[in-house]
């Protein structure tokens, strides 16, 4: 777990008059203020500055800056989402901490950060917190992807809407074979045999998300494996009826598409299909954040639309493209609140940088998709097209 510090409030330099009076506050107001937030205001969606270098640290670092300051307790916001969502609306993003997203975008070009040997740096980083932490986040079926809302009240109505929905697109049968790529705590797999009769093997790096997974499938034709899908694809020799991949593409980079959809053929029955579930960015630029990278998800990538079709050309045809990227907002909010309300559990297990690191995460996120500045798409594969095209079941 990346972690830096958190300053103490006996420590902390404290925002003096003359403070405000320097030219680093000075342009951090005014470029908030374009985007209707304040510095030292009243509403919940306006800042205030703790910390004397604070300013000119979000100016100079940009989203890293802007990410790590707040952790630090440099600055607060009651209502956070709505103020990145001003932010990202307003395209202040773009403005500041240049140099932190070029070294970015420069690291993603020149080397492949997503090879097998680093692949289970995400999950030792991440997915390896704790068993016990998510499950007090998510809801009771664990599923760590976003939630289908159109006619949930709930997170967890809302997340088997998105499972139903997953295995309904792919037209599972009971007697199928399929496979689960990044599977999590096993949701969906449990999910697809306990209602529509199938059998599943679900991949993951995690070994804390296998350990789990295979305590709550016990009893069901399911099997968990502990590995890359690279590495599964050199041993497995039966291939599946369908294929899934819910919230994993992030991890495997651009640089690595083309493989990872030969991978997905290879393990696919020629008559199969293949669902894949991933958030998605409209923007190249943001396409990588440096604070997520850094803090959350090491190596990730958030995939864009032209690099997946190019990659998946001549192994898939694209049968249904489905956007629901507004569904993430609701769904990290869920999250977000069952996670405040979790946290006296864990306070003293990871303190109070993790907390505030994790409440950013949670609704910066939200924000990013409140905006549409990310997506999530549910993209429906076939490898030789199915015969008189494919029919989006309808989404109840």
């Amino acid at each position: 777990m990346n972690t830096i510090p958190i300053d103490s409030a006996t420590r902390m330099p404290t925002i003096t008059p003359s403070d405000r009076d320097g030219a680093a506050y000075r342009r951090l107001a005014a470029l908030l203020l374009t985007a209707g937030i304040e510095l030292g205001g009243n509403r919940p969606w306006d800042i205030q500055l703790r910390h004397r270098d604070a300013a000119a640290r979000i100016l100079a670092g940009g989203s890293l800056g802007f990410g790590e300051s707040y952790m630090l307790g440099w600055w607060d916001c009651a209502a956070l989402d709505q103020c990145v969502a001003r932010i990202l609306a307003a395209g202040l993003d773009a403005t500041t901490g240049r140099l932190p997203r070029l070294l970015q975008r420069l690291k993603g070009w020149l080397f492949n950060q997503q090879t097998r040997s680093r692949a289970s740096q995400v999950a030792l980083a991440h997915y390896d917190l704790g068993n016990a932490f998510f499950a007090a986040m998510l809801d009771d079926s664990m599923t760590y992807s976003c939630a289908y809302w159109a006619q949930a009240t709930t997170l967890e109505d809302a997340q088997h809407a998105k499972l139903d929905l997953v295995c309904r697109k792919l037209g599972l049968q009971p007697g199928m074979r399929l496979l689960d790529i990044g599977s999590g705590w096993g949701s969906l797999a449990r999910f697809a045999a306990e209602r529509y009769g199938v059998e599943c093997v679900g991949l993951t790096v995690s070994a804390e998300q296998a350990t789990a997974a295979r305590a709550r499938c016990q009893g069901l034709p399911v099997c968990f494996v502990l590995a890359d899908y690279r590495v599964f694809a050199e041993t497995e020799r039966r291939p599946f009826d369908r294929v899934a991949s819910l919230g994993m593409l992030e991890h495997v980079g651009q640089k690595n598409y083309r493989h990872f959809f030969a991978v997905a053929r290879q393990l696919l029955k020629p008559g199969g299909l293949f669902l894949l579930h991933t958030i998605g960015s409209p923007n190249p630029s943001r396409a990588v954040d440096p604070w997520i990278d850094r803090y959350i998800f090491p190596n990730h990538e958030v995939p864009r639309l032209n690099p997946l079709l190019d990659a998946m050309t001549g192994t898939f045809v694209l049968e249904d493209l489905h956007n629901m990227g507004a569904d993430y907002d609701p769904t990290l909010m869920a999250w977000h609140a069952r996670f405040e309300k979790s946290w006296p559990t864990f306070a003293a297990q990871y303190g109070e940088v993790f907390h505030r690191m994790w409440r950013y995460y949670l609704l910066a996120s939200a924000a990013t998709f409140r905006t549409r500045q990310n997506a999530v798409w549910q993209l429906m594969l076939s490898p030789n097209g199915v015969p008189g095209g494919y029919h989006r079941p309808d989404s109840r």
